[in-house]
């Protein structure tokens, strides 16, 4: 007896539509787990933006203000600019902490295309500014030269005392400025051509 319909073994089987394959969860923003709400997007890459590291003196400082500065620079994208400027800020840093006994601090400040980077610290002590003459350093003595390095390395840098009360705890900054290098722009396609 035929009913009008393929017998059983040739039916297909009846199931749920497919569901849709599930996003992956990187690709969402991350929820804050206590309000629920999404983080914000990372600034861009012109935006300005600032960190600070206050340390204690204590000879791990200057490490722990390598270690930070790397971090940031690597997290915005600043590749470019880490070496020297974890150079300059060690030493900075270093000094600090070798020549004062209080407290110091290392600032990040990004002004596209410029990075400043500040140490501050309680010394009023300030180092021969640029285009003064600097000590002289003996060829076989172990410090003094950071300044010569500063001078070499920087785009620019300077420094300024800080006067004690409701600006601050007083003390000086030393900073330095690093240009992020611009490429080269394409020539312009209807710029005309040089003759040979």
């Amino acid at each position: 007896m035929s009913t009008g319909q393929p017998p059983t073994s040739d039916r297909k089987p009846t199931s749920a539509p497919p569901t849709p394959p599930r996003p992956t969860p990187y690709l969402f923003p991350a929820l804050d787990p206590l309000t629920g709400l999404p983080h914000p997007p990372p600034l861009p890459f012109t935006a300005p933006w600032h960190y600070e590291l206050r340390f204690p003196c204590d000879p791990r400082g200057p490490g722990v203000a390598r270690v930070t500065l790397r971090a940031v620079l690597d997290a915005h994208g600043l590749a470019q600019l880490t070496d020297r400027a974890e150079l300059l800020a060690s030493e900075l840093a270093t000094n600090s902490v070798r020549h004062t006994r209080g407290p110091a601090s290392v600032r990040l400040q990004w002004l596209h295309p410029v990075l400043r980077v500040s140490v501050w610290d309680m010394s009023t002590d300030l180092p021969s500014m640029p285009g003064m003459s600097p000590r002289a350093t003996g060829t076989h003595a172990e410090g003094g030269r950071g300044l010569l390095i500063l001078d070499a390395v920087a785009d620019r840098w300077g420094g300024c005392p800080m006067g004690e009360g409701a600006g601050g705890p007083g003390g000086k900054t030393i900073w330095f400025e690093l240009n992020l290098p611009v490429p080269p722009s394409p020539p312009s396609p209807t710029a005309p051509a040089l003759a040979a």
